[in-house]
This record gives structure tokens, C-alpha cells and sequence, in this order.
């Protein structure tokens, strides 16, 4: 069974302060994008949890 994340909490989902809204900073072709806005229950293969505490706890 695949999990299904949120871009909410993908650190590649960043905020762009020059279009003023939150966008994807993940490297894709046209062909993984158009998959991806077909298939919406599929899981985003560039997803990376954005844990900010993450360097914190080693140290």
C-alpha cells in the first residue's frame, strides 16, 4: 500500500517571493509532471520530508 504525502510538508515545496505563492522545486520534465497532475493518487517520487529539526538531533 502507498502512503499518499501532502506537499505541505515536502521540503522541495518552497515559498517564491517573486510569483508570491508556494511552488515545487523539484527537477522534472514535462512527461513526470503531466503524470503526476493525471494520477493524483500516485505518490511524488522527488518527495523529501522537510524536517527542520533534523540536523538538531544529531547533534
Amino acid at each position: 500500500m502507498s502512503e499518499q504525502y501532502s506537499c505541505e510538508f515536502c521540503s522541495n515545496y518552497v515559498y517564491d517571493e517573486e510569483y508570491e505563492a508556494y511552488v515545487c522545486i523539484a527537477s522534472m520534465d514535462e512527461d513526470e509532471l503531466a503524470r503526476l497532475m493525471q494520477f493524483r493518487k500516485s505518490v511524488c517520487p522527488y518527495f523529501s520530508y522537510g524536517d527542520e529539526y533534523r540536523l538538531a538531533r544529531k547533534q
